[in-house]
């Protein structure tokens, strides 16, 4: 079904992605100034690794309980909620270190403010992605989450250049009213638009927030390919860690401490991920979504694989260019699968799932591969890990959902299409 057939539905939806992609841009420049504040002022370890902990704990533990409430309430209003409440706790912040509370006397503040701000990504995250199937019809969602992937890949290439730009020039501050500005924006514009409601199924009987997260736990675990597909993309996520996030040390220690060489890198990642998902969004990938996540994991896993033998640093270049065009194929098609074949009333609780599988194992590789990367070569995990994700691949593509889904989805294609 092409999107000018669907001006309405097209309209909406972009101006929702819009809405979040400028909001997210805000945060991203927070958290990149937070991170780089905290380690000028102390270069503790100790500290950094708190401020790691504060970002990504609370979001991982709220997620649980976020797509109980994702699936009780209004989806919009959730969203904007929990933006009002980052920006609030942003706003404070910046208020309290522009009264004079620098350095080191802020840190405690900034933990804190880091700490309330993860609470609300945690509520925002699987809200966001369990709303987009009110507004999209399924044979849409490929492009939609290609695109979705695509505005995100802009913001996180931009977001360290505008952080750095702006702590060049001013304090910190007024980085933090910037985000305020930007959640007010995003605010703005989602309030304006108007979303179709989503019908929870009606209860015969009250129940409780942890009863209903432990119907969602039971609906994933006895759904035998959301369960088998979730443990899929948390092996994943862990393993993609050495060469996801350890190739600044690995460029330093085999091509120089150069930094041209990190810049380049971190361009051809980000340009690599914006194009995959500009792919994604103009052809929707394979009906059979499954096929478009068994290319991104094996194409991520023979790149990776090449990476850890390379010492032409033009050729690791290109590597990680190909690397970060697998991204978005991977994570569209996990999001595709979970909105097509979870029950509506469902979207929230296995979103929040979702949600903890990169929470959860990506801060787990990071504490496990960190300290190994001063124990062995990086080229060594990265090639122990690459055969690993292979691996994963062809249980992929070994599956009998590879040949089945996209008959199923075929058959549906049309049945769902939203006014």
């Amino acid at each position: 079904m092409p999107f000018h057939n669907e001006p309405k539905w097209w309209r909406k939806t972009m101006a929702f992605l819009v809405s979040q992609g400028i909001s997210l841009f805000g945060s991203q420049i927070v958290q990149m100034a937070v991170i780089w504040y905290v380690t000028l002022e102390t270069s503790s370890g100790i500290w950094v690794t708190v401020l790691t902990l504060a970002a990504f704990l609370p979001q991982m533990i709220i997620s649980l309980l976020a797509g109980v409430w994702a699936d009780r309430y209004n989806r919009k209003r959730m969203i904007i909620a929990a933006d009002a409440m980052i920006a609030a706790t942003t706003l404070l912040l910046a208020v309290f270190m522009m009264s004079g509370n620098v350095g080191e006397a802020a840190l405690p503040a900034i933990i804190l403010a880091s700490v309330v701000r993860s609470l609300g990504s945690g509520i925002h995250a699987p809200t966001v992605n369990a709303m987009i199937p009110q507004l999209v019809p399924e044979d849409g969602l490929m492009r939609v989450n290609g695109i979705n992937g695509s505005i995100q890949s802009v913001v996180q290439f931009v977001s360290p250049i505008a952080a750095g730009a702006l702590m060049a020039v001013g304090p910190i501050y007024n980085i933090l009213f910037l985000d305020v500005a930007t959640a007010v924006m995003g605010i703005g514009i989602l309030a304006l638009i108007k979303i179709p409601k989503h019908q929870p199924v009606e209860r015969t009987t009250s129940t409780s927030v942890w009863s209903e997260m432990k119907e969602g736990l039971a609906f994933t675990c006895n759904h035998q390919f959301m369960r088998r597909m979730l443990a899929t993309y948390g092996a994943y996520i862990f393993l993609c860690v050495p060469s996801g996030f350890l190739t600044a040390l690995m460029i330093q220690r085999t091509f120089g401490s150069n930094v041209i060489f990190l810049t380049i890198n971190e361009t051809a990642g980000f340009a690599g991920a914006l194009i995959g998902g500009l792919l994604l969004g103009a052809t929707g990938g394979f009906k059979n979504r499954n096929k478009t996540f068994f290319l991104g994991v094996m194409i991520y896993g023979l790149a990776s694989l090449a990476v850890g033998f390379t010492k032409v640093f033009w050729l690791f270049v290109l590597l990680m260019f190909f690397i970060g065009m697998t991204i978005p194929a991977a994570q569209s098609a996990v999001f595709t699968l979970v909105q097509e074949k979870t029950d509506p009333s469902m979207l929230g609780r296995v979103f929040s799932l979702v949600n903890v599988m990169f929470t959860g194992f990506m801060p787990l590789g990071m504490a496990i591969f960190g300290p190994l990367a001063d124990v062995f070569r990086i080229q060594t995990m990265v090639i122990g890990c690459a055969v690993f994700i292979i691996i994963l691949g062809l249980s992929i593509f070994l599956s009998g959902d590879f040949y089945h889904a996209g008959v199923a989805a075929a058959e549906a294609e049309g049945d769902n299409s939203i006014q």
